[in-house]
């Protein structure tokens, strides 16, 4: 998987052959600085005070534009709600039960099976549990 250092993101946009408007610099610009793998709702609601135009249709096209460009990728770690991240490094992702916060973990060595006959081209990693966090702090 190709590795995007964040760097200026009407050039990254420009570079995928994509226009930079404003809205989609914004929005790009909201992922590359999000560590919490942000929903369409997340983004949406931190950009429409200066976005007053924005829609969450926009957000979804503009996502999807991203994703067809290999610039975002989307996770569905749980079955209603899609996040979003940059695509990077290849890694797995935990989710904690408790408080639902999502991180980035190394990927693990995992050992397929020999599948004769089948090429393996992505797989997703999600593990989920309690988080360090609230193992610690537990609430009452």
């Amino acid at each position: 998987m190709v590795i995007l250092m964040q760097k200026n993101s009407r050039e990254q946009l420009l570079q995928h052959e994509i226009s930079p408007s404003f809205t989609r610099v914004k929005i790009l610009e909201y992922i590359q600085d999000s560590k919490h793998h942000p929903t369409v709702d997340d983004i949406f609601s931190s950009l429409i005070e200066e976005l007053p135009t924005l829609s969450k249709t926009t957000v979804y096209n503009v996502l999807n534009l991203f994703e067809e460009k290999n610039i975002v990728k989307s996770l569905l770690l749980e079955k209603t709600v899609t996040r979003y991240e940059m695509v990077e490094e290849e890694h797995a992702h935990f989710k904690c039960n408790v408080c639902g916060s999502v991180f980035d973990i190394p990927k693990p060595e995992i050992i397929f099976p020999t599948l004769h006959g089948f090429t393996i081209e992505e797989d997703e990693v999600t593990f989920k549990g309690t988080c360090s966090n609230c193992t610690s702090h537990p609430t009452v």
